[in-house]
């Protein structure tokens, strides 16, 4: 499963792996949208397996139905890649009432995990691949002002999401010992995408006519999610961060325990559900 496959990093991520011959099931919040990409990776693959579900991942209403149509239908999920992700200049509010930015790049991945962790964990050995950024450096949590009521900053709300998507990362590896499940994380790098062009202004002006310039291009961007997700050099090697395919060190606030733990406690009251499958390690 790939959320956000619809176009950008995402797509190519879901195109690479179906061409591989993996069952890839994308996740888009546009029905037409999707449908078209996944058209155009069977055609391009020769691979039919490829499926849509149809999510607007800001609303938790919809992440849950997502999640339960998946479990209709497949009995497993052996590779979830949380790559759906947003930039927003001005301050918007999703569905639940939540700032947007932090719903969707952080509840966005941390609530379909745990709802989909069942299966998992189920089955034989998974991988989860959630898509950071180095924008996270230089970033800290403000848990006085996590919905950024008080202050609004387009890169700062980003920074801050994108912190929380490695805190996540390494909390999860925590909590998935006994289990034959990896989670890691990824810098894609700066990719001229589609990425960023829902802003008007100088924002949208810069992500649509100034990256293509000098952005990595969409293959190169979806690299290192589709060598987490597929390749048997990583087998069994969880809680990191990479960047090109290799792991590297992730901002010191990253890896403050004590930070990740609230972190978490945060989002299961905000989502109303919680990992109950493990315990945390003393």
């Amino acid at each position: 499963m790939i959320t956000g496959a619809n176009a950008g990093i995402g797509k190519q991520t879901a195109l690479e792996l179906a061409g591989l011959g993996a069952h890839v099931v994308l996740v888009a919040r546009s029905e037409e949208r999707g449908q078209a990409a996944c058209q155009e990776i069977i055609n391009q693959t020769g691979n039919k397996l490829v499926d849509l579900l149809v999510a607007d991942l800001s609303s938790q209403a919809a992440i849950r139905s997502m999640v339960d149509t998946f479990k209709n239908r497949y009995d497993r999920l052996d590779v979830l890649v949380n790559n759906a992700g947003v930039f927003f200049s001005n301050r918007q509010v999703s569905v639940d009432g939540l700032e947007m930015t932090f719903a969707l790049n952080h509840l966005g991945y941390f609530l379909p995990t745990i709802l989909l962790w069942d299966v998992i964990a189920a089955g034989g050995p998974a991988r989860i691949v959630n898509v950071s950024s180095d924008a996270h450096r230089g970033a800290k949590i403000n848990f006085d002002d996590l919905q950024c009521e008080k202050r609004y900053q387009g890169f700062t709300a980003y920074g801050m999401s994108k912190l929380a998507n490695v805190l996540f990362t390494y909390e999860l590896d925590r909590r998935r010992q006994g289990t034959n499940v990896t989670v890691n994380a990824l810098h894609p790098g700066f990719v001229a995408s589609n990425f960023g062009q829902n802003n008007g202004g100088m924002v949208g002006f810069f992500m649509k006519r100034i990256v293509p310039w000098f952005g990595r291009s969409v293959a190169e961007g979806a690299a290192t999610s589709v060598y987490l997700a597929s390749s048997p050099d990583v087998e069994g090697i969880s809680g990191k961060y990479f960047t090109d395919s290799k792991p590297v060190q992730s901002s010191p606030e990253s890896y403050n325990v004590e930070t990740a733990r609230r972190l978490w406690e945060i989002s299961e009251q905000l989502t109303h559900t919680n990992f109950p499958t493990l315990a945390v390690p003393a």
